[in-house]
C-alpha cells in the first residue's frame, strides 16, 4: 500500500559538514500538502551488520562496550560497519572474529532493517551464525575496548528486561533468531 500524496518533492541537495563515519548531504524537500520548503539532513553511512552468534543450543556470543552516545555500558551481539568491497556475509564474519574470536559455524541470513530511515540512508543486515568456535583471540580495533559473554537466553533476557541490553539493531536481530520475551512485553518500572 502506497499514498503518493505523502511523497515530498526533492528541490535542492548540497554537501555538508565532514564527520568521521558520516557523509553529511542537506537536501531541500517541498511539503506535499502546503508547499512549504524544509532542509532536511542525510547521513549517507555505510551498510552496518549484526550477528547472532550462537556455538551451541541455548547460548549466544555477546559483546560488553561502552557506547557513547549513551555515556554507558552496553551488552548487544556483535556489531560493525560493512567496509569498501565487502557483502554483509564477509563483514559479518570479520566483525565475529575481530571482536570475540569465533569463527566458523553455518550462516543464514536474517535479513536488514533500516538502520534509521529519518536521517540515515544505509540498511544494517542481521546474520544467524550457529556452531561457532573460538578459533583465536579477540582483536578488536583500536578505538575498541570490548569483553566478550557468552550467555544462556536466559541472561539475554534478564539484560534486556534490566536496560543493559537495549540497543534496537540488536534486539531487531536477536528477536528474528529467538523468542526474547513472552508477549505481551512488560518493561521494568523506569529510572527517569
Amino acid at each position: 500500500m502506497s499514498d503518493d500524496t505523502l511523497r515530498w518533492t526533492k528541490l535542492a541537495s548540497r554537501n555538508g559538514p565532514e564527520l568521521p563515519l558520516f557523509d553529511v548531504r542537506l537536501d531541500t524537500f517541498q511539503h506535499p500538502e502546503s508547499a512549504t520548503e524544509f532542509e532536511r539532513i542525510v547521513l549517507r553511512v555505510p551498510e552496518w551488520v549484526n550477528v547472532v552468534a550462537t556455538p551451541d543450543n541455548g547460548r549466544f556470543v555477546m559483546v560488553e562496550q561502552y557506547r557513547f552516545g549513551i555515556d554507558d555500558l552496553t551488552v548487544e551481539p556483535v556489531g560493525g560497519l560493512v567496509d569498501p568491497g565487502e557483502d554483509s556475509l564477509e563483514a559479518a564474519k570479520r566483525e565475529l572474529l575481530e571482536e570475540t574470536g569465533y569463527g566458523g559455524g553455518e550462516w543464514r541470513s536474517l535479513g536488514s532493517v533500516q538502520a534509521n530511515p529519518a536521517f540515515h540512508n544505509n540498511r544494517c543486515h542481521h546474520w544467524l551464525a550457529e556452531g561457532v568456535e573460538q578459533v583465536a583471540e579477540p582483536s578488536p580495533d583500536s578505538g575498541e575496548a570490548i569483553a566478550v559473554h557468552v550467555m544462556t537466553l536466559d541472561e539475554v533476557r534478564e539484560a534486556l528486561t534490566s536496560g543493559r541490553f537495549a540497543h534496537s539493531l540488536g534486539i531487531s536481530a536477536m528477536s528474528r533468531a529467538v523468542p526474547l520475551w513472552e508477549h505481551p512485553y512488560t518493561p521494568p518500572p523506569s529510572g527517569d
